[in-house]
């Protein structure tokens, strides 16, 4: 449930269809999906291999979602869908929201890039990889369920299970990090028409989904930098004084500093680094590590001399070596467009 399953391979597999991919490639999605069968699956689980031990690499795997499915149906002795019902879909409000859609439910049409009208999605095993189909008010109920930090269920949900220092992935979230507007959770849904990116901020009560119905293979990378640059905007601090965000210079040396919001907790930022164009963007370059001076403050101190005179510089500060922190509203060494990266020129 945290996709470190250690499969070798998806199932079912269609590793080769995408290697060679083209234009009539969804044709051979669908086919495969109409005619993959659950008994079909159990055979195919018998040729895994295990490339890892399990819990220790990250491997996106729509085959470890339907088994899971599998799983609870013989935990619990009812059917995946009977289960979201009664757990989730009943509880939360969720009207709008079913794996098997009745005739009189108007679905949205996807296209491709082209305009291509695309075919949906077919589904013969548990349907826990992506055959849900909702609305956008269901999607907003969904956001206000895993913001409620009180709740114990959305708590386990969210939980960073291996303790680890930079991102994690929960309960089948696609990712969850940590960066300027504390954690935040990431789940993408979708293929080559419909795609859907959702993005929770617990600490910041902020919550976003956006769902398109023409695609392609750049979508999905596209609506979340949306929707990262979306939440900068939507929660600014119009208070703060324009200034020169993230330095200072004394004497012959810069002084790089981070301070992490006090609204936010401190306790899930475990290292701060410097990512830019003066170490090739590499947030785990030793030379660019700060240094904690207090429970929200990070400090680096580098020599002048590091730098040339009156040439710009790029640089953002990474949390966790994942989180790449946006340039606040008040930075007035903030690029325009591009990646609102922030400026150093001395």
């Amino acid at each position: 449930m945290s996709f470190r399953t250690g499969f070798n391979k998806d199932l079912p597999d269609s590793a080769e269809l995408r290697k060679n991919f083209n234009d009539t490639s969804y044709l051979a999605f669908k086919k495969l999906d109409e005619y993959y069968s659950r008994e079909k699956f159990f055979e195919d689980l018998k040729t895994i291999k295990l490339d890892t031990l399990p819990g220790t690499k990250f491997k996106y795997s729509n085959g470890s979602i339907q088994l899971t499915a599998h799983i609870l149906e013989n935990v619990y002795h009812k059917s995946y869908e009977t289960l979201l019902k009664e757990n989730i879909f009943n509880k939360l409000g969720l009207n709008s929201t079913q794996l098997n859609v009745s005739q009189n439910v108007i679905i949205a049409n996807g296209y491709n890039e082209k305009n291509i009208l695309m075919p949906r999605l077919s589904d013969n095993l548990w349907g826990a990889a992506g055959y849900l189909k909702s609305s956008l008010g269901d999607l907003v109920k969904f956001i206000a369920f895993e913001l409620n930090t009180k709740n114990k269920i959305v708590a386990e949900s969210q939980r960073n299970l291996y303790n680890s220092n930079s991102g994690w992935n929960g309960y089948f979230w696609d990712y969850i990090m940590v960066d300027d507007n504390g954690k935040n959770c990431r789940k993408h849904g979708g293929a080559f028409s419909t795609q859907n990116m959702l993005i929770v901020y617990p600490e910041r009560k902020l919550g976003i989904s956006v769902i398109v119905n023409i695609s392609d293979k750049n979508t999905a990378e596209e609506l979340e930098k949306a929707i990262t640059s979306l939440s900068t905007y939507l929660l600014p601090k119009n208070n703060l004084p324009k200034q020169v965000y993230g330095y200072k210079l004394v004497n012959d040396k810069i002084i790089f500093i981070y301070k992490h919001d006090s609204d936010l907790n401190p306790d899930l930022v475990k290292s701060v680094s410097i990512a830019g164009s003066f170490d090739g963007w590499n947030p785990q370059d030793k030379n660019y590590q700060m240094i904690k001076k207090n429970k929200d403050t990070y400090e680096l101190s580098v020599p002048k001399s590091q730098f040339e005179k009156n040439k710009i510089y790029l640089f953002k500060f990474v949390i966790n070596n994942t989180g790449w922190a946006e340039a606040p509203q008040n930075a007035i060494n903030k690029e325009n467009g591009g990646d609102d990266n922030l400026i150093l020129k001395i």
